[in-house]
């Protein structure tokens, strides 16, 4: 325990769990941390310092979430968790407001789908009170810690420019999340994620990996992506069927291009939605031929014969370039 921040162990995260009725869904990938070397080594890797606004997407019973704010003892670093569950996201203050007193002013919830959150300013349209603060849950009456939350569509406004991201992910949102957050929020500069194993392989690999793909190269757009350890799957509750990989990222800037972002990921999937083809054909419906694919694959100075799973995000915006020369 650190700066009066009392982590949670398997029997109280089981014991909120049952006061609350949740039973951990598999259609959520709900898979509870339960045990606090793990949370611990994560928030280590976000490392939180003065100026930060951690995200954590996720946070369910609030496990991750308390050794963030004890990781940020000492600092002004803010954390905003956003959690797509109801009951966890209504909950969760509570928690932090019991056993983070200190540091619950520098914490705020939101009940969303990350994959619909945007930056501070992002969306106008019209504003609705979902921002759930510490101050709220203990029955502070001045909301130093609420927020508001905007909505345009789908779009959920978050009420701090995010500079760190830490989750522990679900598989089958994990990768969709990560390239979300890094396209819809600039400020996002680093971060760190636990997702299932083979996923985790999938993010960190390169060219020539048997592994490698579209994910794999949309991420290398945004960020330096590298693997940051092993995760037993001993550590969760529910016990899954697999183990988890910690994954690591660092924002970089992306190729000089005169081809936009959603222009080179067209070639990516592409090029990796007939992966075994040769890029001559696996591009000949984005390009208009097998022909014109060739074309344009020369220009780029891309050998027309090479599969997608060789090539850089560097030489795919080099193709997709040479699509905007007449």
């Amino acid at each position: 325990m650190t700066a009066g921040v009392r982590l949670l162990g398997a029997g109280d995260i089981r014991g909120i769990a049952g006061r609350l009725g949740v039973r951990p869904t598999k259609r959520l990938g709900q898979n509870f941390v339960v045990e606090q070397g793990t949370v611990r080594r994560i928030a280590a890797l976000a490392a939180p310092r003065d100026g930060d606004v951690v995200l954590e997407v996720g946070p369910g019973l609030g496990s991750l979430t308390l050794a963030l704010l004890e990781a940020s003892a000492g600092s002004d670093a803010r954390l905003v968790a956003v959690e797509i569950d109801a009951a966890l996201a209504a909950e969760l203050p509570r928690t932090v407001a019991d056993r983070a007193p200190g540091v619950a002013g520098q914490f705020l919830v939101v009940q969303a789908d990350a994959l619909h959150v945007v930056g501070p300013g992002a969306a106008r349209d019209h504003t609705d009170d979902r921002a759930i603060g510490s101050s709220q849950a203990s029955g502070h009456a001045d909301g130093r810690a609420a927020g508001r939350r905007r909505e345009r569509g789908t779009g959920v406004e978050l009420p701090w420019a995010p500079t760190v991201l830490a989750a522990n992910l679900p598989y089958n949102v994990a990768v969709p999340v990560v390239l979300h957050l890094l396209a819809a929020l600039p400020s996002l500069e680093r971060g760190v994620v636990m997702v299932q194993a083979e996923v985790a392989d999938r993010m960190c690999a390169g060219p020539g990996s048997r592994v490698y793909g579209g994910p794999s190269a949309k991420l290398a757009w945004f960020a330096a992506v590298r693997p940051a350890g092993v995760v037993p799957r001993s550590v969760f509750w529910p016990v899954p069927n697999v183990d988890s990989k910690l994954v690591a990222f660092t924002r970089r800037d992306p190729p000089a291009t005169s081809a936009s972002r959603q222009e080179v990921f067209a070639v990516i999937d592409a090029a990796f939605g007939q992966r075994r083809k040769t890029l001559r054909a696996a591009l000949a419906g984005w390009a208009g031929s097998p022909a014109e694919a060739e074309r344009l694959l020369r220009a780029a100075c891309v050998d027309p014969r090479a599969r997608g799973e060789s090539l850089g995000i560097a030489e795919f915006a080099r193709v997709a370039a040479a699509s905007r020369l007449p």
